[in-house]
């Protein structure tokens, strides 16, 4: 690594800018070309440097803040046909699978659904719900963000460079 892949990483870390282009705006941030920056990350995750490059949305900052969990009450035999029906909805942004607390929390699948209006969230739920067989749920709205930010800028001293 030079002293230009050192001062792109801490660039990048903090997250791409909202543009048309944003390669050319890290480029000119950092003296080089939008061609350049995607060639030197190309490299820096060929060598492991950089292990993920992915894109991260704030939904708060696009309004959408009706976000909720739906646990679903389904049998054990039935689970893997109504969790492959349930992943299919396109309203249905994650489906997953957790081991039911016999007596005491009998849910057995999760879907997640985002919105920007919770009642507009909870028709598309009843509705999913109606389609998929009409099995016992229930909703839980989130109230806070808790993880929507990088773990932290990394330090880079002695890295061949200050």
């Amino acid at each position: 690594m030079n002293a230009d892949d050192i001062r792109l990483l801490r660039e990048i870390q903090n997250g791409l800018p909202v543009a048309g282009e944003p390669f050319q705006v890290i480029g000119e941030r950092c003296g080089m070309s939008g061609n350049e920056v995607l060639e030197r990350i190309r490299v820096l995750r060929e060598k492991g440097v950089i292990r993920k490059l992915r894109a991260r949305i704030n939904q708060r900052k696009l309004g959408i803040t009706a976000n909720a969990l739906v646990a679903w009450k389904v049998p054990a035999p039935e689970i893997s046909a109504v969790g492959a029906l349930l992943a299919s909805f396109p309203e249905v942004s994650h489906c997953y699978e957790r081991s039911p607390v016999p007596g005491r929390w009998e849910y057995t699948l999760y879907t997640v659904h985002h919105g920007r209006k919770r009642e507009a969230v909870l028709h598309e739920i009843q509705d999913i719900a109606r389609r998929a067989g009409g099995w016992d749920y229930t909703v839980m709205f989130s109230t806070d963000e808790f993880k929507q930010a990088p773990a932290g800028p990394v330090s880079l001293r002695g890295v061949n460079g200050p």
